[in-house]
């Protein structure tokens, strides 16, 4: 047994306090800066004697409007695609390819961007942005117009989920990082209330699918972006002006401002009226002993000013482990990116093309349909969080079952999983109730799927880096996001090899998150 070093008998004191329960940390010694990982002990420990408290769980509600825009916007593109065609008459993947360039741009300004300059910024402008450009676009005069501000308002939307979720992580107690995956009930709330303001508007005030269409007659779906924008500018305000939001302290630690972290942890002890005895010193008691006993190696990642370089990244790559955890996690996202995009443009041809052209295809059963499929994301949700906490299973378990690998760890027989056989099977509907009862259990399991990607990845990156990590991993899923579209422009729509792919990658997806080298569940992620 190893002695230990004087930085770790400073977290076992910290962690004999009453009442206090410190996990094992997720990375090993050689994983990430030794410095930063001595300090974020102490920081841990802090925020875990603290607890789960009011300013947490108000986080918890703040943040979930992230989720509810990065659900409701890309959604809502969708959502009124049909009466914009009858008015506008284009070509409909042009206008997901607008969405996606802008919530590429998005994913890489805000991500990278909340590692330079704070979460702070990055967490207030982003819904700001997308719900001012949202309600702008309702009084688009042309397609061009329209397709501009849907990239504008993408352009705050795609940081959303980057940015909050490496918030909410920052502030909880470890004990409680499971909260990160139930948070996408707010982005199955999104989808419900999306469908619900939709199903009377677009089905009451639509042009009839076929004949002349002026705008007059065709008002139900402006009526839903000016209200979707201006619920979602109420969320923005509550965000600035009804909830205190604090500079992340891991994010000051990652900057050297130990003092300022120090100030933030007491103001969040002082608002969940308890207290903390975290110190200065005890931050650089950490790490002066961290650098007396990794002196021989001085391989320093922390940031040092507010530029950013590619220090970020190759913090990211500094060792073999974390390298390939980093890798996974981008080809994944990237993955799974590129299969939803592929899906959700070519089976409405594919359908079509199989003489699926269903007796009750109106604007009513279409969006009573995405009602009840969208009601399917509440209860996965929950699931999702109950999933990731099962001994044996955690993340990585529940994240390769729900996408597309029903395997154990004790089974190397791979079989196609939950989201890729629904997304298969979906392809053989040919009627109305039979693409409901598929789409119900894709939408079912995709949320799973989703709620632990946008959890997991997170929580293996540290957090004086967690910003650049989770842009990395957005700009790969949003990279093939709009290479989804283009392939939409030119490829055959009467073929289903597209989406066939679209299960295949889905499936790959889930077993490469076996391959994961770390698993969150039990340690805590610094």
């Amino acid at each position: 047994m190893s002695a230990k070093s004087p930085s770790d008998e400073v977290v076992h004191d910290l962690a004999s306090k009453p009442a206090t329960l410190v996990k094992e940390d997720l990375y090993d010694e050689e994983s990430v800066d030794p410095v930063y990982r001595a300090k974020a002990h102490i920081l841990n420990q802090a925020l875990q004697e603290i607890g789960m408290g009011k300013y947490q769980w108000g986080l918890f509600i703040v943040a979930g409007f992230g989720w509810f825009s990065d659900s409701v916007w890309p959604l809502v593109t969708g959502l009124i695609l049909s009466p914009v065609l009858n008015e506008f008459h284009f070509n409909g993947p042009f206008l997901s390819l607008a969405t996606n360039i802008g919530l590429l741009v998005g994913a890489i300004l805000w991500s990278f961007g909340c590692d330079i300059w704070g979460r702070r910024w990055s967490f207030n402008l982003t819904l700001f942005i997308g719900s001012v450009f949202g309600i702008a676009m309702g009084g688009s005069p042309t397609f061009v117009a329209l397709a501009s501000l849907a990239a504008v308002s993408s352009v705050g939307v795609g940081g959303n989920m980057p940015v909050d979720s490496a918030v909410f992580l920052d502030f909880i107690p470890s004990s409680h990082q499971y909260l990160l995956t139930i948070l996408s009930i707010w982005w199955a709330i999104g989808q419900l209330l999306g469908s619900l303001l939709a199903w009377p508007l677009i089905a009451n005030f639509s042009c009839a699918p076929s004949g002349p269409c002026a705008r007059s007659d065709n008002m139900g779906w402006r009526y839903l972006v000016f209200t979707l924008g201006g619920l979602m500018l109420l969320l923005a305000f509550a965000r600035l002006f009804a909830f205190p939001l604090y500079e992340s302290p891991r994010y000051l630690l990652g900057r050297g401002y130990d003092r300022e972290a120090v100030v933030v942890v007491r103001e969040i002890a002082r608002y969940n009226e308890t207290e903390t005895n975290i110190t200065v010193e005890d931050l650089r008691e950490a790490a002066r002993s961290a650098e007396e006993k990794e002196s021989a190696h001085k391989w320093r990642v922390l940031s040092e000013n507010s530029t950013w370089t590619a220090k970020h990244v190759r913090a990211l790559f500094a060792t073999k482990k974390m390298a390939w955890s980093t890798s996974l996690l981008i080809w994944i996202w990237g993955l799974i990116g590129l299969a939803s995009t592929l899906y959700n443009n070519f089976l409405p041809y594919l359908l079509a093309s199989r003489g699926a052209k269903f007796q009750d295809a109106t604007y009513f059963t279409t969006y009573r349909n995405q009602v009840i499929i969208s009601v399917i994301g509440i209860p996965s949700a929950l699931l999702a969080g109950w999933l990731i906490e099962l001994p044996y299973v955690g993340r990585r378990g529940t994240l390769a079952v729900s996408a597309g690998e029903m395997t154990s760890l004790n089974d190397p027989r791979a079989n196609p999983g939950l989201t890729g056989a629904f997304l298969f099977a979906s392809t053989t509907a040919r009627s109305s109730p039979a693409l409901l009862g598929w789409n119900c259990g894709y939408a079912f399991f995709s949320n799973i799927m989703y709620g632990v990607l946008y959890a997991a990845s997170p929580e293996v990156f540290p957090a004086n880096h967690r910003g650049t990590g989770n842009g990395l991993t957005a700009t790969a899923t949003r990279v093939f996001g709009v290479l989804a579209p283009i392939i939409a422009l030119y490829a055959n729509l009467n073929t289903a090899a597209p989406v066939y792919i679209a299960g295949g990658l889905i499936i790959g997806a889930g077993g490469l998150a076996l391959l994961l080298p770390f698993e969150p569940r039990g340690r805590a992620s610094i």
